[in-house]
Order: C-alpha cells, then structure tokens, then sequence
C-alpha cells in the first residue's frame, strides 16, 4: 500500500490540485511522483477513461505551467491491486522556480514540498 511523502502525492481523481502538486515536485530538488487513481487510504479507485485522462493531464502541465515543463515529466499507468491507476513522473526542475501560469510568481502560485504536505513559497 502507497502511503504519502516527500516524493509521493496520492489523488484518488483529477482535480483542480494537480498543477499545484507538480509545481512542488519541480521545485523540489528531487522530484516526485504524483498517483491519480489511489485515496488517502493508499488503495487504488478505478478510473474509467485512461486515456482521456493521461491526454488531460498532459495538456494541463504543458498549458498551465512554467517556465516549460517540456522534458521534465512522464505518464504512465501502473496497476495496483489488480486496479490500472496513473503514475505522474516529475523531475527536479531546472529553471526554478516553477508556477503556476494564471498565479503568477506568487505564494498562490508557486510551491515546495514539506514532508508530505505541499505548501506556498512565500518569496520565490
């Protein structure tokens, strides 16, 4: 069972949080790696439309952050319990820092990764 941590974000499904998880992996100087399709629980929720949703995904890092993202992520599923989920590939960025494009440079826009949490860069 996945559990949450300086690496790892859990969704159980595509929300408007996404960009914001990916800004703090690019941040970070690590990276990290973001489920969708798994709870807060660790176990994986079946997501209907696999594709559509890798294609979304992709469109939304590309669209929605920057400086570019290009290169710097990869999608992939993985199954888990016998349950496909989506397995979001961060790198460390290296045109940091990284934020979201409507925020700005701004604590609403940019982020880090604190242990399992992510939270706002008050002076990016």
């Amino acid at each position: 069972m996945l559990q949450e941590s300086n690496r790892i974000e859990l969704k159980a499904t595509l929300n408007d949080k996404m960009e914001k998880e990916i800004v703090a992996f690019l941040n970070n100087h690590e990276g990290g790696i973001l489920y969708i399709g798994i709870g807060d629980d660790g176990r994986p929720v079946e997501n209907p439309d696999m594709d559509s949703m890798q294609l979304k995904i992709a469109d939304r890092i590309k669209h929605n952050i920057l400086p570019s993202t290009l290169g710097l992520f990869d999608i992939a599923t993985e199954t888990i319990d016998d349950t496909a989920v989506i397995k979001v590939i961060v790198s460390s960025g290296l045109e940091k820092p990284y934020y979201i494009k409507a925020k700005g440079m701004s604590p609403n826009g940019c982020y880090m990764r604190l242990g399992s949490s992510t939270q706002p860069m008050t002076q990016p």
